[in-house]
């Protein structure tokens, strides 16, 4: 018995070490939501942001937080290191064998990951693959010509910042005194941001001139939250936050409605005003989270799970009767779907799902989904409306303007980027 409480004991004591040495520190995952300081920030190469923070790592702007070495296994090897110092992505169509890479800044260690796998002879010292730049770094940020004078990558490490030019790999040191001290930084939509703390500044990359009202809450813009700050402005956040758009449609009278989270952006048309508020104070019956919405005959529809709801829109916006519904019965297509929309002066509600669309004719009873597509430009559709130019798709922080909806089905290549925050909503920042 003795014996065998020993061999107990001991395989406890390894099993833990071996918890240990992995990084499981899952009991633990932080709240993105709760403000936190991140340690690193970079864009893949598909254009998700990644926010690291500890060990963690947190995708794009909503979901839970993940181990870091789930996506970048080497990155915990050695196990003195708590967290990465700094992170970027290298975009250099010039030089292939450093084009896409991302990397990272570990201590006196750089690593560098070509899809997601690291490299053959990383990590290396930092001094032999950036000379010129020190160790323990808190920051980094490419920053490509013309933005820059040249094609340079930028290095935060206190007060002392450092321009190291790709091609000639010269540094030039400088000191921006009007930014705080940055611990993590990303090139992001045109923009430069530096986060400090739980905050950030959009800064210029050549000056660090901040202009604006800064600093402002991260959490406002680049997460995708159930709750906010006391002093968040949501107008502000709803037309300018970096968040993908939920849903979004325009009504007969010309007002849109886009959707996020618990809150939905209200341009008005007649009189050129955007309100914001929760989506829960107007459509009580939903509360947050909606898939689709759609326009038709003085209605919302809007989607959400496996449900239909349909308001009639009014002041206060009432929900039809009999509604909610099945989307299989409503719609004749079963869920979940990701964005959907009807066209002036047609009876067709157009439905996304994945890279499929389906039509469904709204004048007939039983109503079926038909006429199944493909749209191959797209694996994921955030959410798309119709109007008197045409059909506009929103994929992440862009949307993409087709004239009608054949061209949609039958574009061979991507048509020109529109900003969702500055070009729809008219964010100046």
């Amino acid at each position: 018995m003795k014996l065998l409480a020993n061999f107990l004991c001991v395989f406890l004591i390894l099993a833990l070490a071996h918890a240990d040495h992995h990084g499981d520190h899952s009991s633990d995952l932080p709240d993105r939501c709760e403000g936190l300081e991140m340690d690193a920030a970079v864009v893949n190469e598909d254009g998700v942001p990644y926010f690291f923070k500890g060990h963690f790592l947190f995708k794009g702007f909503d979901g839970k937080a993940e181990m870091s070495n789930e996506s970048f296994a080497e990155l915990d090897d050695d196990h003195k290191v708590g967290h990465v110092d700094a992170a970027f992505r290298m975009h250099n169509e010039d030089s292939p064998d450093e084009h896409d890479r991302i990397f990272f800044f570990l201590d006196h260690k750089v690593y560098s990951y070509y899809d997601h796998k690291l490299e053959d002879g990383y990590p290396k010292d930092i001094s032999e693959v950036f000379p010129g730049i020190p160790d323990h770094l808190e920051a980094a940020v490419q920053c490509p010509h013309p933005d820059c004078d040249e094609d340079s990558v930028i290095f935060f490490k206190g007060h002392d910042i450092y321009h190291y030019h790709v091609k000639s790999k010269a540094v030039d040191k400088k000191e921006f005194k009007t930014m705080p001290n940055c611990t993590s930084a990303f090139h992001y939509m045109g923009h430069y941001y530096c986060f400090h703390g739980h905050m950030f500044s959009k800064f210029d990359p050549m000056t660090g001139e901040v202009n604006g009202t800064y600093p402002k809450e991260a959490i406002d813009f680049f997460m995708k939250c159930s709750k906010f700050g006391d002093n968040s402005d949501n107008l502000d956040r709803e037309r300018c936050s970096r968040v993908h758009l939920d849903a979004i449609t325009s009504d007969d009278a010309g007002d849109i409605y886009a959707f996020r989270g618990n809150f939905f952006l209200n341009t008005h048309y007649e009189n050129h005003t955007m309100t914001a508020e929760t989506i829960g104070h107007a459509f009580k019956e939903l509360q947050n989270d909606v898939d689709a919405v759609f326009s038709y005959n003085s209605h919302l529809y809007m989607i959400k799970d496996d449900q239909v709801y349909a308001y009639k829109v009014s002041n206060p916006h009432t929900l039809a009767e009999g509604f909610p519904k099945p989307i299989k019965e409503e719609l004749g297509l079963e869920g979940p779907i990701d964005a959907a929309f009807v066209c002036e002066d047609h009876h067709i509600a157009h439905l996304i799902k994945g890279e499929h669309m389906f039509d469904v004719e709204l004048n007939e009873t039983p109503r079926v989904a038909t006429n199944e597509r493909t749209i191959g430009l797209f694996k994921k559709v955030d959410a798309a409306m119709c109007g008197p130019k045409g059909v506009k798709v929103v994929v992440g922080n862009h949307y993409y303007q087709f004239d009608s909806i054949a061209l949609l089905v039958g574009a061979k290549a991507i048509p020109e980027q529109h900003r969702v925050a500055m070009d729809l909503f008219g964010c100046d920042h």
